[in-house]
């Protein structure tokens, strides 16, 4: 913070206007951190001084609850603390785009594909973000066909970015009258939400199409062509927005969206430049199996990357997904290491 504190008192600091405000908010962040760390420093140290003053006077146990307490809340508030540490990535702290997309298998993988776009919601719900769901293709007998999720709230990309890869399912049918065990499969892409001026879109290198809503309507949502669909011509990206009764809206969505993938594919393609130069392996994002679901024979979630095994399925398809999300994080963390 020093070094930064330096540089802004520079007489040559706002020559450049976005590194300024990218350095404006990254002392601020470093400066909530290091807040953060006195205050834990702080309950450490009153805890202790609690502990030595319980062992000096021969307590008889009359302080063991406030110390119990006191030693429960400062190891959840450092398990929090910790999680946010390791959310340190240039988009970590932005919103999310989370799109679910059924693998071969007809009406029992859009059925999956619709279970984990619930288990989303869910854990959007249980930790406080806001989700909207911006398009959402029906299968015809069940399940989705597609579904695109926008998260918004801090560190939305930073918590679901390990979601992304290829989820699998293992169950009984409910769609088989032999009730044979089936497998499944639906694949999870995460994106960050970029700034406008992260990405530039010509307009001839798009196609936008107007259509109307599907889906179940009413108040006159698909009752005119409001529904937009913008295809990037260049790389054949195309991407749908129908939530609004505005096309206006829709399209603005549908635009943010696009420029989101672009990115992502213009930072793959550079981390690809970077790794052929290093010598480097390079990762198989897509397509890679990351978690397994298993509902019979035993009930049992395991994330193939961490090896975190999880028996109460109920729990996880209802959004208790953090402690996959953190046992993701810590291993991103020795990764890089």
């Amino acid at each position: 913070m020093a070094a930064l504190d330096a540089e802004m008192a520079s007489p040559a600091f706002w020559e450049d206007n976005r590194r300024a405000q990218d350095l404006i908010r990254e002392r601020a962040e470093l400066a909530r951190t290091l807040g953060r760390v006195g205050e834990l420093t702080t309950q450490a140290s009153d805890l202790d001084v609690l502990v030595e003053l319980a062992q000096e006077s021969g307590d008889d146990g009359s302080l063991d609850a406030d110390i119990t307490e006191g030693l429960a809340r400062l190891r959840r508030e450092l398990d929090e603390f910790e999680l946010k540490v390791m959310l340190s990535g240039s988009h970590d702290a932005k919103a999310a785009i989370l799109s679910i997309h059924p693998g071969a298998g007809g009406t029992e993988s859009q059925d999956w594909a619709q279970m984990l776009m619930r288990m989303y919601l869910r854990w959007c719900e249980r930790a406080g973000f806001k989700a909207e769901v911006v398009d959402l293709l029906p299968g015809e007998e069940a399940g989705i066909k597609s579904a695109t999720i926008e998260v918004t709230g801090e560190y939305a990309y930073g918590y679901l970015k390990g979601e992304a890869g290829v989820h699998r399912l293992i169950r009984i049918s409910p769609f088989d009258a032999s009730s044979r065990r089936q497998t499944s499969f639906a694949s999870v892409s995460v994106v960050p939400e970029v700034d406008d001026v992260e990405v530039e879109i010509r307009d001839d290198e798009i196609r936008v199409d107007v259509f109307r809503s599907s889906g179940p309507g009413g108040q006159g949502v698909n009752t005119a062509d409001s529904a937009v669909r913008i295809t990037h011509l260049p790389t054949n990206i195309v991407v749908s927005c129908q939530n609004e009764r505005s096309q206006l809206r829709n399209r603005d969505t549908a635009m943010r969206i696009l420029k989101a993938r672009l990115y992502e594919i213009a930072e793959q393609k550079q981390k690809e430049d970077i790794a052929e130069l290093t010598g480097a392996k390079k990762e198989i994002a897509f397509g890679s199996q990351i978690r397994s679901y298993t509902f019979h024979p035993q009930q049992r979630i395991k994330d193939h990357r961490t090896n975190l095994e999880v028996g109460n399925v109920e729990a996880v398809m209802d959004g208790d997904i953090d402690q996959f999300i953190k046992a993701y994080l810590l291993w991103a963390q020795g990764q890089q290491a």
